[in-house]
């Protein structure tokens, strides 16, 4: 049986103002048994069962047992958001990769974090990489029946035993054969490779991208840098948990430039995709738009480098056509990862020149995880506070999105922007794209909120190379 967390089974988080659910009487709190007499095991069967015009909940509310029917339109939502996406249990991950960023995780971080989850419905309904290797028979015919498409999977290897070696798991099955099965019942796959240096790289890193290539269900393959700090480096003693160097990165480049364009011969797309952290490590010319097919794994770091230099090439137009005598100059500070900063601070001069504004851009050294750790969605609040605190900050200070949980609620050690606002004596904003960063910068207080909207990112992958 697959290890699993449990947890209390369709409670009730949230209930929609005017909402069925909320003129039904329903609140948060209440708890969802049954939907039409079937009990649901996640927000999958909650979403199935209730697409019905018809819909009969079996609930326990102030804590008794009833019934409350819904007539409604075949498409319409009933307005209740649950505590948990999976109400019977999460499947936890069944494997012990020396390269587990979880492993690395030091005390005192948010509670999530610590949940080593590995769950095909969490892949299915959030985009999480899960590695198939914890399956009973009956989830696949669940895959099958409900056609849970597309999941993430996580391959970094497609050799049988170098794969079992990466996830320390002698009974991890064939992922290609598991690919086929995929690929039988109509399931698409995003996939992930985590390259380590001198283990799952070089021929093994070739006969991945060509074993996945040839799989009708993959449509896209992503490489990216192992996370190595220098505690889970230190802890793992493995050879492969180490960065890239720049000469290494280039490499890894150069290899899958040859599969990316043998990709494009064959099905018309670049399918094949490194990382940003590689392009940045390597001080290489970050691929045009057309080449990310429309960026499917943004969210892994995959373009959002190109979406940032895109967006700041657009602003800058903009910015070039306004009058810009009329233009408050502004004096303010960004801070983010230190791989980042060099490409911020380059757009920082040209913004700072056209605005007659002052921008700092001030990296960030990981002071969790260590420098190593060099991307922006890691850094927790404690490291902006102590490295911030002191500076002449200018009017407010500019964080990276990225560094925020999904709510944008609290960093990565459960401090909020409050927490880091008060600390520093300044106004802190937060910002995903240039653009935006450019509207804070317009705006009358950090209460205003900016005009632009950027593309949100829910902080699934730990590899978030951009602003």
């Amino acid at each position: 049986m697959p290890t699993s967390q449990a947890r209390k089974s369709g409670l009730i988080a949230t209930v929609s103002p005017g909402s069925l659910a909320a003129e039904a009487g329903l609140r948060p709190g209440d708890q969802v048994l049954e939907i039409n007499g079937q009990p649901i095991r996640d927000q999958i069967d909650y979403r199935f069962e209730t697409t019905e015009s018809v819909v009969e909940l079996t609930v326990v509310h102030a804590g008794e047992r009833g019934y409350v029917e819904f007539t409604k339109e075949p498409d319409e939502a009933l307005g209740i958001e649950f505590t948990d996406d999976a109400f019977d249990a999460t499947l936890l991950c069944n494997n012990n990769c020396f390269f587990c960023f979880l492993k690395g995780l030091p005390k005192g971080l948010r509670k999530t974090l610590y949940v080593k989850d590995d769950d095909y419905r969490l892949s299915f309904l959030h985009g999480n990489f899960v590695t198939l290797t914890n399956l009973t028979e009956a989830d696949w015919q669940r895959m099958a029946s409900q056609r849970l498409s597309p999941l993430n999977v996580s391959v970094h290897a497609t050799d049988l035993e170098l794969r079992r070696a990466l996830l320390s798991n002698p009974a991890a099955p064939d992922i290609m054969a598991q690919m086929r099965r995929l690929a039988a019942i109509g399931v698409d796959v995003q996939t992930q490779v985590v390259l380590c240096p001198g283990v799952n790289d070089g021929a093994a890193l070739d006969r991945t991208v060509e074993d996945l290539l040839s799989c009708e269900a993959v449509q896209n393959i992503a490489v990216v840098p192992v996370g190595s700090s220098l505690d889970g480096e230190a802890r793992s003693r493995h050879p492969g948990m180490r960065a890239h160097t720049p000469a290494e990165a280039r490499a890894v480049l150069r290899q899958l430039r040859r599969w990316q364009r043998h990709a494009r011969r064959t099905c018309g797309r670049t399918v094949v995709y490194p990382a940003d952290e590689f392009y940045l490590a390597a001080e290489a010319r970050i691929p045009a738009a057309r080449t990310y097919d429309g960026f499917p794994q943004w969210e892994n770091g995959i373009g959002m480098v190109r979406t940032l230099l895109d967006d700041w090439s657009r602003t800058r137009r903009r910015l070039r056509a306004r009058n810009h005598a009329a233009a408050p100059a502004r004096r303010l500070t960004i801070a983010c990862g230190a791989l980042i900063a060099p490409t911020l601070d380059r757009i920082a001069v040209e913004t700072s020149t056209l605005l007659a504004s002052q921008i700092e851009v001030v990296p960030i050294v990981n002071t969790l995880f260590g420098p190593r750790v060099n991307v922006s969605g890691l850094l927790p609040g404690q490291a902006f506070i102590d490295q911030l605190r002191g500076r002449d900050l200018g009017e407010r200070v500019l964080l990276p999105r990225a560094s925020l949980d999904h709510f944008g609620r609290h960093f990565l050690d459960d401090l909020t922007p409050t927490d880091v606002s008060e600390a520093l004596g300044c106004p802190v904003a937060f910002a995903y794209t240039w653009s935006e960063s450019i509207e804070w910068m317009a705006a009358r207080s950090v209460r205003e909120p900016p005009v632009a909207r950027a593309v949100s990112s829910h902080g699934r992958a730990w590899s978030v190379a951009g602003y």
